[in-house]
């Protein structure tokens, strides 16, 4: 009987020594960094397979993200801007950003549309009744475009026609005319360059400015149950993204074989100035950026109304993560 005790009082033990599974939603490498952890040494992900592991799982973007995130099918969302604002006012989500996902701001590039150079669009006003193409309707894209053309009047879809494209598809379909405006990503925009048919419209910065694009969210329920895991993930990827920046042949490779092309479509850019893609070092955010850039799309009637973004913050954790690590 003491025997059978304590084989039940040790399986107990070890479930609650299960490492809990982080399922963090990602739709496209390598601006979302998500899918790289996995495969980082584990003398870098310290933490890993000891209170946290990673599942990574793709989506289009924001919109399903929102979903998910609200179902409880992903414990962790990379919401846009916009797309933040929408899981508060629309999904009515109870839930915080807690780290950078990625930025858009000097001194690094800037993601951009581009359109045919024989199209006869030469001004964003000539995009009036064309088929514009957006990774996600609710993306980060989709607001900076939006925002661009309500700034050259054209408020509603009654004015063009809006379509989702994967981030791969959009250069193939911009080419056969399926499409007169793509947005065009690292490193796509390269090859948009390279061919010299197609010519850059505006930047995703030109639209909005600087921004904030796009952040980690999680339920508040989630985040007050898991905290110590939470930080122990984020000091982890707070060393993945200087492991990252200083083992550049290594970190090409890896993202060779995420998205099945030559190591050197990405050794030469990724996380350089070049990159249109800021990744913080220390996981944080400025909160009055992105409160900014969420008011100006209600000013732009991208969105209903504002939020107080402070009241949807917490990067507590990624403070307490980047003390632990050192970064300033």
């Amino acid at each position: 009987m003491l025997l059978a005790i304590a084989v039940v009082l040790l399986s107990l033990g070890s479930s609650r020594a299960d490492p809990l599974k982080l399922r963090i939603e990602w739709s496209v490498t390598p601006q979302h960094l998500t899918p790289l952890i996995p495969l980082l040494p584990k003398s870098v992900y310290r933490h890993y397979g000891k209170s946290y592991v990673v599942e990574p799982i793709r989506m289009r973007g924001t919109g399903p993200a929102i979903t998910a995130l609200a179902t409880g099918d992903i414990d962790i969302a990379a919401l846009s801007n916009q797309g933040l604002a929408l899981a508060v006012l629309n999904a009515k989500l109870n839930c915080d950003a807690i780290a950078d996902v990625l930025q858009d701001h000097p001194p690094n590039e800037s993601d951009s549309f581009w359109v045919r150079s024989n199209s006869g669009i030469n001004r964003v006003e000539d995009l009036r009744g064309k088929i514009i193409a957006v990774n996600s309707l609710g993306s980060g894209d989709d607001a900076a475009v939006r925002v661009m053309l309500a700034k050259h009047g054209m408020k509603s879809e009654a004015d063009y026609h809006m379509v989702e494209v994967r981030f791969p598809a959009m250069l193939p379909a911009l080419e056969s005319g399926r499409i007169d405006l793509a947005f065009l990503v690292d490193p796509f925009s390269f090859e948009a360059e390279k061919r010299g048919k197609f010519r850059e419209l505006f930047t995703q910065r030109d639209a909005i400015g600087p921004q904030v694009s796009v952040v980690w969210v999680a339920k508040t329920s989630f985040i007050k149950a898991h905290r110590a895991v939470l930080v122990d993930f984020l000091e982890d990827e707070i060393r993945g993204r200087h492991w990252l920046r200083t083992h550049r042949p290594e970190m090409a490779q890896i993202l060779s074989k995420l998205n099945k092309r030559p190591a050197s479509s990405f050794a030469s850019w990724v996380m350089t100035r070049k990159d249109a893609t800021y990744h913080s070092p220390d996981m944080m955010f400025d909160v009055a950026t992105l409160q900014h850039n969420i008011d100006q799309f209600v000013k732009l009637d991208a969105l209903p109304r504002t939020i107080h973004v402070a009241d949807h913050v917490d990067l507590s954790m990624a403070k307490q993560a980047a003390a632990r690590v050192g970064v300033q």
